[in-house]
């Protein structure tokens, strides 16, 4: 009889925490739906849609997905272009960044100089830093060539090169990897120091105890760097369009349309295409059907790669 009696107030006191709770969760709720919400369904809609953003939109089915997948030229070489970079550009980061890392944790003396070095070039706008890059890497003007050709290296044309083009855009981002590296320096310094000391008991050199000691703790930090990277590459937009216009020598003024990917389409990737789809051909049905692909090539690799993870800890365990 007691529990009939309280019944209600138990029913009360778990809305007022299922409320609270709301509350709480409330500010990413509203952001969640806004901002991500909201536009993957405007997107998925109008991928349906005849639609140039003057005109109402137009019902069309399955036209808008036949256009993109079955007849746009650009789809195939804009799509290889955007994986080329994940695979590359990523892992050559991840890799790279975990070596500066480990390099600026050995240091004993200026590790603060090295420090700031290797991470100022990250802070650098990425227009900005393109400018330079192109510069340097001007096959006729930059100095980059000219130090080359002085110790008997043939040059290559870099990003007036489509064999050269998306290699330079790699070596630009390697250029910036002043954020991983502190990711990567900040898990270094946090692996337990009594494992290296038990290791070195052991009588293990410097391989074993990276492989050993240092791999399984950092592990989640290179799966972060990996999913990030992965998902920031797939927006990869403003370096490759800033490299394409600039190595070209066209003059781009007001109101002149930009057609991205020079040399040879081999630096057009698929935001760029989205971009050149929607905002300048006005045809947003289609350039939404190629931000849903992109979307879902971006959540099929950070699924595998979240399994595979997890997939690894299950073994280990």
């Amino acid at each position: 009889m007691a529990t009939l009696t309280n019944a209600p107030a138990l029913r009360r006191k778990a809305r007022r925490e299922r409320l609270r709770t709301l509350g709480f969760l409330s500010p990413w709720l509203v952001g969640f739906t806004v901002f991500f919400g909201y536009p993957l369904v405007a997107t998925v809609y109008f991928s349906f849609m005849h639609y140039n953003q003057i005109k109402a939109p137009t019902f069309v089915g399955l036209r808008n997905w036949r256009y993109v997948l079955e007849q746009m030229p650009l789809f195939g070489p804009a799509l290889w272009n955007t994986l080329w970079l994940v695979v590359v550009m990523v892992a050559l980061r991840v890799v790279f960044g975990l070596g500066i890392g480990l390099l600026v944790t050995k240091v004993k003396s200026g590790v603060g100089f090295f420090r700031t070095a290797f991470y100022l070039p990250y802070l650098a706008p990425p227009v900005a830093a393109t400018v330079a890059f192109v510069f340097l890497l001007n096959p006729g003007t930059g100095p980059v060539n000219d130090i080359l050709g002085s110790v008997g290296i043939h040059a290559p044309n870099w990003f007036n090169d489509p064999a050269w083009a998306k290699p330079s855009l790699v070596l630009l981002s390697l250029w910036g990897i002043g954020d991983l590296m502190v990711i990567f320096m900040a898990a270094l310094l946090d692996v337990p120091k009594e494992q290296y000391e038990a290791a070195d008991l052991d009588g293990a050199g410097a391989f074993h105890k990276f492989r050993y000691v240092t791999w399984p703790s950092i592990t989640p930090i290179v799966m972060f760097a990996v999913v990030t990277g992965v998902v920031q590459t797939m927006q990869y937009y403003t370096q490759a369009l800033v490299a394409g216009k600039l190595a070209s020598g066209v003059s781009v003024g007001p109101g002149s349309v930009i057609q991205p990917g020079y040399p040879d389409h081999s630096t057009l990737t698929v935001p760029q295409l989205v971009y050149s789809l929607g905002f300048q051909n006005f045809n947003t049905g289609a350039a939404c059907v190629l931000s849903l692909v992109l979307f879902a090539i971006a959540m099929a690799v950070t699924t595998l790669l979240m399994r595979k993870r997890a997939g690894l800890l299950s073994a280990d365990d």
